[in-house]
């Protein structure tokens, strides 16, 4: 029987990931890694994201913050999306890879920025002509 806090974590790693990615996930859990998908979404999603306090949009922000310096980038595109779904804006995450660039290290900032760029061009965003608030020129 499912937990109140996995259930929650469910919710919110759906909402975030996607429920097709999440399903596939879950789908794809064999005997071997069940009890770890069961832990990411328990404690991951109900524990952390489930807590309140902060916005989805902050989470998002750490998140991508951590997965770079960490040099996680098939888990700093799936946040990336996610930071994308929860509202970040394109200004909001253009600051954000610039932070990671001079905490994180240059290398770091390109990668990101090359995710970034990767995670536009598949979901028809065009960036090419931003203006300083984000928006198009």
């Amino acid at each position: 029987m499912a937990s109140n806090q996995y259930e929650i974590g469910l919710k919110f790693r759906k909402e975030v990931l996607g429920e097709e990615y999440v399903e596939k996930s879950l789908a794809k859990a064999d005997d071997f890694n069940r009890d770890f998908q069961k832990m990411v979404t328990e404690y991951c999603w109900g524990g952390s994201w489930g807590r309140g306090v902060l916005t989805k949009q902050q989470r998002s922000i750490l998140n991508l913050g951590m997965l770079a310096a960490l040099n996680r980038p098939h888990e700093f595109k799936l946040h990336f999306l996610g930071a994308l779904t929860n509202g970040v804006s394109i200004a909001e995450i253009r600051e954000v890879l610039i932070q990671i660039a001079i905490y994180c290290g240059v290398p770091a900032g390109v990668e990101a920025f090359r995710i970034a760029r990767e995670v536009f061009n598949e979901e028809g965003i065009d960036v090419s002509r931003m203006d300083s608030e984000g928006g198009t020129a």
